[in-house]
């Protein structure tokens, strides 16, 4: 036998049901439930800062993500000027050490993945064959 799946009794913005699993021994979710109404307003508003300084630091740096091997390339860039910035010490010297490995990392890594294109748009008709 199935057991009921609750939802919550709260309303969206247009009207629609909520739809989300309530709170353990209550009717509404934890947006909906007037007992957390405080604490969903602040959540609310530090998610809505978060975006925008995340949107700020993005354009300032110009970093679109990290969902590319230029991408973290970018992110590498960024890091390297950042601690090259600051005070020669120890910890600054590791830090160098540490972004020139991944530096050399990441272009093996992007070298492999324009060989592997080159050899899919040489071998095109015949990869579509196996597939």
């Amino acid at each position: 036998m199935l057991a009921a799946v609750r939802s919550c009794r709260g309303l969206k913005d247009d009207g629609q049901s909520c739809g989300a699993a309530p709170l353990r021994g209550g009717e509404y979710c934890f947006w909906h439930d007037p007992g957390h109404a405080e604490e969903a307003a602040e959540a609310r508003r530090l998610g809505g800062l978060r975006r925008r300084r995340e949107t700020v630091v993005a354009g300032t740096y110009a970093l679109e993500g990290l969902g590319t091997v230029g991408d973290i390339r970018r992110l590498l860039e960024i890091a390297v000027v950042d601690v090259l910035a600051l005070e020669n010490s120890v910890a600054r010297a590791r830090t160098l050490v540490y972004l020139a490995q991944t530096a050399v990392r990441l272009l093996e890594v992007g070298e492999l993945e324009e060989r592997v294109a080159a050899l899919e748009a040489a071998l095109g008709p015949r990869l579509q064959k196996v597939k």
